[in-house]
């Protein structure tokens, strides 16, 4: 039996919505607790995550309110770490695969994707590193042919782990943009 799940998160954290994107896709009941990542409460490294990053889960124990987690809870921390902990609790669900090469088969093609999608949110924008990106998941959706999914018509890890990126990728392509606009606007 599944034991009370508390998220702690933040709506702007692409790590924290792919813990949530799990926890909604296999139906988990759980509370969810937003962190304001630019005023985090004075509790919460000290109860939750000593990083005082999100995602975090508080697993188990009494329910209580989220603001003032159980000693009795596991405190659980780090997005993928968290989504497989989740498919783990919800072994039904098709988010991770039993099978050993099945598994290692999303993180592959998670870690072709990767490296162009994560490098623009981290503001290393090149044209080039972005294209790898995309020619990494066009190429992933080709050996696919046609499945709903990244990998097959499930979703997997392998979408959780990419899909808050792509989400967000179009406000982060503008923002660090904005300054090459207006040093080239400034030029002429």
């Amino acid at each position: 039996m599944v034991e009370q799940i508390t998220l702690y998160t933040g709506k702007l954290c692409p790590y924290a919505h792919r813990t949530e994107l799990a926890l909604a896709e296999v139906g988990a009941q759980f509370t969810r607790c937003e962190i304001d990542l630019f005023n985090k409460p004075e509790w919460y490294a000290a109860k939750v995550n000593p990083a005082s990053k999100v995602p975090a889960i508080a697993y188990g124990g009494p329910v209580v309110p989220a603001d003032q987690p159980s000693p009795e809870s596991t405190k659980l921390a780090e997005s993928l770490i968290l989504v497989e902990f989740i498919a783990d609790l919800f072994p039904a669900s098709p988010l991770l695969p039993s099978s050993p090469v099945e598994r290692a088969e999303r993180f592959s093609h998670f870690q072709q994707v990767k490296p162009g999608i994560h490098g623009v949110h981290h503001g290393r924008r090149t044209e080039r590193i972005l294209f790898a990106g995309f020619v990494a998941l066009q190429n992933l959706l080709v050996q696919n042919g046609g499945k709903n999914f990244a990998v097959n018509d499930d979703f997997t890890i392998a979408d959780a782990a990419v899909l808050p990126f792509f989400a967000r990728l179009e406000t982060v392509l503008q923002m660090i943009s904005e300054p090459t606009m207006k040093a080239r606007e400034n030029r002429y």
